[in-house]
């Protein structure tokens, strides 16, 4: 008896994210992570760019119609069991796939966003971190901020005065109170002799993994891990155990990871095995 439909098919994440022509990050390296943990990846570009492993020379953002088009014609044709949300240019745009998640409300979102709408100018659109916080942050299952990032944006949806004295575990709660489920702080940029990431639930810490500290720096360190997550999600994977896994197989990528270029080394996404 033939099988019914989809009954063997790879599970299907949905990844909204810039172009990166380099191939380090963006949705180059989201369907690379994603194949590697056996999905398959089904990439909306959110963006255009002109860049290379050490800068971003250009950016053009994606008419936000198109962009919306993208992801609502592979909806209706494929069944995502994740979305995965990297860079968006701008607040329109973060208002939009708060609105194409919403109709999904069964399917887990991976936020790991660009504050600087796909620039390399260095400033933050203030306007975007508030459509993200406000709109799309309440619906996801995951959000993966830097340390940096986090103590920045807790402070910033405070309206008294930043605390200097506040713990990570204080800045975690901070954004769980604005509606996501989990957030994984992530220790790269932290004075610790390893790297340690942490899962905040709404009951605290869900787990803490220490990683050495590996030398360098990389193109596309946070798209691996983000996908990679999201992928497992996609394979039924309980969210703490996703988080794990995904650590491992970033850590692996990087310890991998090629100078290619004359800027960041980029990650080695895809398992070699024996001949």
């Amino acid at each position: 008896m033939p099988s019914p439909p989809h009954a063997t098919a790879l599970p299907v994440v949905l990844s909204l994210a810039c172009s990166d022509p380099s191939g380090g990050g963006g949705n180059v390296g989201a369907a690379f992570s994603i194949a590697a943990a056996g999905a398959h990846a089904a990439c909306v570009t959110t963006g255009l760019s002109v860049r290379d492993t050490r800068n971003v020379e250009r950016f053009w953002p994606v008419d936000v119609e198109l962009i919306d088009e993208q992801a609502r014609a592979v909806l209706e044709d494929l069944p995502v069991s994740a979305f995965h949300v990297g860079t968006l240019a701008d607040a329109r745009t973060a208002a939009m796939v708060a609105a194409l998640v919403a109709d999904y409300p069964s399917v887990p979102v991976v936020l790991d966003p660009d504050f600087y709408g796909g620039r390399d100018d260095g400033q933050i659109d203030e306007d975007l971190i508030g459509a993200l916080c406000e709109l799309l942050l309440p619906q996801c299952a995951l959000f993966i901020p830097n340390s940096i990032e986090a103590r920045w944006l807790a402070d910033d949806q405070e309206s008294e005065e930043p605390a200097a004295s506040r713990s990570l575990a204080e800045y975690a709660q901070i954004l769980l109170d604005s509606g996501c489920e989990h957030v994984l702080i992530t220790g790269s940029h932290e004075p610790t002799a390893q790297v340690i990431n942490t899962l905040y639930g709404i009951r605290g810490v869900v787990r803490a993994d220490a990683w050495e500290r590996l030398p360098g720096s990389f193109l596309g360190a946070g798209v691996t891990l983000s996908t990679a997550i999201a992928a497992r999600l996609a394979h039924g994977e309980a969210l703490a155990d996703a988080v794990r896994g995904a650590q491992a197989y970033t850590w692996q990528a990087l310890a991998n990871a090629q100078q290619l270029g004359m800027g960041r080394r980029i990650p080695d996404r895809l398992p070699r095995g024996e001949s």
